[in-house]
């Protein structure tokens, strides 16, 4: 894997700048560079998985070789339902088995460097607060961005009594 970088982040805050470099790198792949993302996700070639990078870049390859292997796996064989669906349904497939996968490897580090309860659920606070890639690629998003924000103007105006 070539955007792999060896680094194991050891705090909530660098697991989840880990996250946010790794989210940013799919997001990318299944939205602005979709074209080349589709292309390399061809249904004649083996299992190939989409993997996120720190360094916000992408990578569609084979799984590791290794079992188990360093870190969890993202969804195997993307490729082959490719041409058996539409592409806005196989890209947002593809967003929601990259969510999954994005837990698995924050919770993963989580884990592995013992974070005790009040930790986690920081760090499942900071992920929580981001849109899902699926949101993103689905763009619902941008309309619960605005739902949100109409939803706190209305909200503003209420008195609290106690």
């Amino acid at each position: 894997m070539d955007g792999a970088q060896q680094y194991n982040p050891r705090t909530v805050e660098e697991v989840f700048r880990d996250f946010k470099g790794r989210r940013a790198g799919l997001i990318k792949a299944l939205t602005t560079d979709v074209e080349e993302f589709y292309q390399q996700c061809d249904p004649e070639k083996e299992n190939l998985c989409l993997y996120g990078f720190p360094s916000e870049q992408w990578e569609v390859n084979l799984p590791a070789e290794e079992v188990p292997p360093e870190l969890p796996e993202p969804a195997l064989g993307i490729n082959f339902a490719r041409d058996g669906m539409q592409e806005k349904d196989w890209l947002s497939l593809v967003a929601v088995h990259s969510d999954a996968w994005l837990l698995s490897v924050a919770f993963y580090f989580g884990a592995r460097f013992g974070f005790d309860r009040a930790d986690r659920r920081r760090l499942f606070n900071m992920i929580n607060d981001l849109p899902t890639i699926f949101e993103v690629v689905s763009g619902t998003a941008k309309k619960q961005s605005k739902d949100k924000s109409s939803m706190s103007n209305h909200s503003s105006t209420k008195t609290w009594e106690c």
